[in-house]
């Protein structure tokens, strides 16, 4: 048969006979034909739609990596990490080869090949990072001996304590370790400086799990920052070799907060002394929580606020001085000079105040900054934003799922995209106004933005710290101008007139502005309502609050209104989910009962802070909480503790052990016959066979803490969001 012939239906007068060869290649060459031209049609109206719509792709290749991240914490496994990695390459492997249609098809195969790649580098980078810096902690609590050398030295003089980092050589398992030691006041001495080799007495403990399901996971921050253990010292210290050299970063910047705190004393000398060095040791619990609940936090926090005030005093004051030089301005780009002197001051506030993530974080925007405007470029943009997220995850992946991270990112996302949008631009343009009107624009302006960013940034406060403030907008208003206009100004001019003895009358200001914030902060956190307390969230929930923000922040046009969607589903699941009706820790020893009471019912009556506090805030509640053995339907021994709880229509009885007594084997199964939950902090025998749950501490010892739902008959433990991560000891149910 000829070529020709082969493109050729014919019919042979047998219209049943089986196709032939020729018939399948006309057949698979019309697919092709109708194929291609649709799937160019429609890669070019998806390219239409992306371009109309102001579509950056920039900011999305950092979301793509940062998505990376998260799914790597998200599962459990490394079969699970592999799994996505190789998926995730398929992916870019099929891009490739289907992208090929039209330009259309091309420019959507590079974006598919982008995405699934970088989506695959974030997983390898947080995989990576945790096997080179992750720490297998110690095993179980122990007092030993240690002959260390001192890495870090932290005054906490609000606290009455130093904590040092310690490095020292085990010897059981030929390794280094890296454990933190709080070290009482009392107990300090010349010599407990970076770089001394000390011998102590200390009680070391294992990094400790979430205490509940979405509580503080100490153990995973451990896990990155190396810690084996933490723990106290027993006993006097004794030095064994002096440092070598005093480390000239730490030494400066504890002699500054010294400085600091020795010219202006009490609640305003501390907070001072955060601002000037970022230690933030001598700042009492009191003023803390007040700035918490206040929606101050931040400015306590060196990070973007502190970092661009003293960057955009630098760049001011440089081309200021600088224009005054004839000679100078007329041979070099002063805007440049004055950007490279400005960067030169923010590396060093942050190295001085000790180059925390956030900081870092800030400097590096603000140096992006200093370069567009040296360009001539827009300075604030949704690319810098994403550079600077990229520059930061690329070299501490596991910031992602840290609150700092994420409020600081979410704050200068929400002020770029607010300050980007076409309504915002048209209201701030100039115009011929009096300076009166211009004032009260810029001030309601600030307001606005003050709002937009407490929205922001609520479902993460929510997620992480179960609590946050209501009426943060109103404080940041007076606070933040404060801050940034008065109080760092002041303290860098107080510095500096001590140079020369003078600087009294500055510090006195200095003290009365700072004053005047922390009474801001006190007064808003003690009104009515001023904090708002809500249970656990939920990863899922979480994840839908993401994707509506980053949505909404990266979107431009009415096509960002889509990203309201998510973020409404998301409040919804959030407000109509139960709160838990019992709450147990990992070890057994506290328990939690809501529901009963405007008051935490708690089993014991606990001398820690932070277990009270973990049960009151993952039950969403206020207040102090009741112990059992003063609740009138609560039947309690010196060995157990029961009590009759109704959901909806059904009875339950709790028992709840709370000492290490022996119990006599009948008793103990008897009452655990009639109970429908038993809680214990020791191992319970097999003849104890509760009606539905037995809460023991072979059962703890795998999942950690439960929260449990009496109306739907589940629970959830910390081991269910735990995985095969190195920090996790533990199984998953």
């Amino acid at each position: 048969m000829a070529n020709g012939d082969a493109l050729v239906p014919h019919n042979d007068g047998q219209d049943d006979a089986p196709e032939t060869a020729s018939d399948t290649e006309y057949a698979a060459v019309q697919r092709t034909w109708r194929v291609g031209p649709r799937l160019s049609s429609i890669a070019d109206q998806i390219n239409q739609f992306l371009s109309e719509s102001g579509f950056d792709k920039g900011p999305w290749l950092t979301v793509s990596f940062a998505g990376g991240i998260a799914a790597w914490f998200t599962l459990d496994s490394p079969w699970q990490w592999s799994a996505a990695i190789g998926v995730c390459l398929l992916i870019a492997l099929g891009a490739l080869s289907m992208g090929r249609h039209s330009a259309g098809s091309i420019d959507l195969s590079r974006a598919a090949i982008a995405v699934s790649l970088l989506v695959a580098l974030g997983v390898a980078v947080i995989w990576s990072r945790s096997e080179i810096v992750g720490a297998e902690s110690i095993e179980r609590p122990q007092v030993m001996m240690l002959q260390a050398r001192i890495l870090e030295r932290d005054e906490q003089p609000a606290r009455d304590r130093v904590r040092l980092i310690l490095a020292y050589r085990d010897a059981e398992v030929g390794t280094a370790r890296k454990v933190r030691v709080n070290v009482p006041i009392d107990k300090d001495m010349a010599g407990l400086s970076e770089g001394a080799v000390i011998r102590l007495r200390a009680r070391l403990m294992p990094p400790a799990p979430p205490m509940l399901p979405g509580a503080y996971n100490f153990a995973r921050s451990a896990w990155f920052q190396g810690f084996a253990a933490t723990g106290s010292v027993l006993g006097e210290i004794e030095v064994i070799a002096p440092a070598a050299k005093e480390e000239a970063l730490a030494s400066t910047q504890r002699a500054l907060a010294s400085h600091v705190r020795s010219q202006l004393g009490g609640s305003a000398g501390s907070i001072a002394a955060a601002l000037a060095s970022g230690d933030r040791g001598g700042i009492s619990d009191a003023d803390e929580e007040a700035m918490r609940d206040a929606g101050l936090t931040h400015l306590l926090s060196i990070s973007g606020l502190h970092v661009s005030a003293v960057i955009a005093a630098a760049y001011l004051l440089a081309i200021k001085l600088l224009a005054l030089w004839q000679w100078l301005a007329l041979r070099v780009r002063l805007p440049l000079v004055a950007a490279g002197v400005a960067a030169l001051a923010g590396v060093g506030y942050t190295l001085l105040t000790g180059a925390e993530v956030p900081t870092v974080r800030s400097c590096v925007g603000a140096i992006l900054v200093l370069i567009a405007l040296a360009l001539g470029r827009e300075a604030l943009s949704l690319r810098m934003v994403a550079v600077a997220a990229m520059f930061v995850l690329f070299l501490w992946p596991e910031s992602l799922v840290g609150p700092s991270f994420q409020m600081s990112f979410a704050a200068v996302l929400a002020i770029v995209a607010l300050h980007n949008s076409a309504p915002v631009r048209a209201f701030l343009a100039p115009r011929e106004e009096s300076w009166a009107t211009r004032l009260g624009r810029r001030t309601l302006m600030l307001l606005v933005t003050g709002f937009v960013i407490e929205i922001a940034l609520i479902p993460i406060v929510l997620f992480h710290f179960h609590r946050a403030g209501v009426y943060g907008a109103f404080a940041n208003v007076i606070g933040i101008p404060l801050t940034t206009f008065a109080s760092m100004p002041l303290i860098a001019l107080s510095l500096l007139a001590d140079l020369v003895g003078v600087g009294a009358p500055l510090w006195w200001l200095t003290g009365k502005s700072l004053d005047l914030l922390i009474g801001i902060a006190h007064f808003t956190a003690d009104q009515p309502g001023a904090v708002k307390l809500m249970p656990e969230m939920g990863g899922a929930t979480f994840a839908l609050f993401v994707i509506g923000g980053l949505w909404i922040g990266l979107w431009r046009g009415s096509v960002r209104l889509l990203g309201f969607a998510p973020a409404a589903l998301a409040t919804l699941l959030f407000l109509t989910k139960a709160a838990p009706d019992i709450l147990i820790s990992g070890d057994g020893r506290h328990v939690g009962i809501a529901g009963e009471s405007e008051e935490l019912l708690v089993l014991r009556e606990s001398r820690s802070d932070y277990a009270r506090d973990n049960l009151l805030e993952l039950a969403g509640m206020d207040g102090k909480p009741i112990p059992l053995d003063q609740w009138p339907d609560a039947s309690c021994s010196a060995d157990f503790c029961t009590i009759p709880l109704r959901r909806d229509g059904r009875n339950w009885q709790v028992l709840m052990a709370r000492s290490n007594n022996r119990v006599e084997m009948r008793a103990l199964a008897a009452a655990c016959d009639r109970a429908d939950i038993v809680v214990a902090d020791r191992y319970l025998p097999r003849s104890c066979q509760p009606k539905w749950l037995k809460a023991d501490r072979n059962l703890l010892e795998r999942t950690g803490g439960l929260t449990i739902n009496l109306s739907d008959e589940s629970f959830d433990a910390v081991a269910d969001s735990q995985g095969e991560h190195g920090w996790w000891r533990g199984e998953r149910r």
